[in-house]
């Protein structure tokens, strides 16, 4: 699995011009899922998202966690996040999983952030063509690989 997890002070999706899901300060994760992923991926990122220290404390050194800071989240589906940009010019997403596999996944990654987080997680919707509109604070931003744990 990968992520790329963006600390912000607001996030919304928008499918067909309705709102579907929105978030106060937080994180914003767009995540991927390949066919080599299995729920111990989605274990270890679900953990490391929640014990991830992304916000400020007292003396403006990010040293806090989300559930330290009682942030909300905003998981979004992503599987551009396994482009390959290696041979021409038009990205290739054969390295994320099929919707068969990639879904199921998906929601027990969601259901693990839930838990780790300790906070009910807000969704784009899987396949869809969404609108995401965020700011990000700081800007931070970070990706993490459950394939390449540094």
């Amino acid at each position: 699995m990968r992520a790329v997890i963006q600390r912000v002070t607001r996030c919304s999706v928008t499918i067909g011009g309705e709102l579907r899901s929105s978030i106060g300060r937080g994180l914003a994760v767009l995540v991927a899922v390949e066919e080599s992923d299995t729920r111990e991926d989605a274990d270890w990122m679900a953990a490391k998202i929640g014990k991830m220290r992304l916000f400020d404390d007292g003396t403006g050194v990010m040293n806090l966690s989300l559930t330290q800071t009682g942030g909300e989240i905003m998981i979004i589906s992503q599987f551009t996040l396994f482009a390959s940009t290696k041979k021409g010019n038009r990205p290739s997403y054969i390295r994320a999983a099929p919707p068969s596999y990639a879904v199921p996944l998906y929601e027990y990654f969601i259901e693990r952030a839930a838990v780790e987080c300790a906070t009910v997680p807000q969704t784009g919707l899987f396949g869809a063509d969404m609108q995401v509109e965020l700011v990000n604070d700081g800007p931070v931003t970070i990706l993490i690989d459950s394939k390449n744990r540094e």
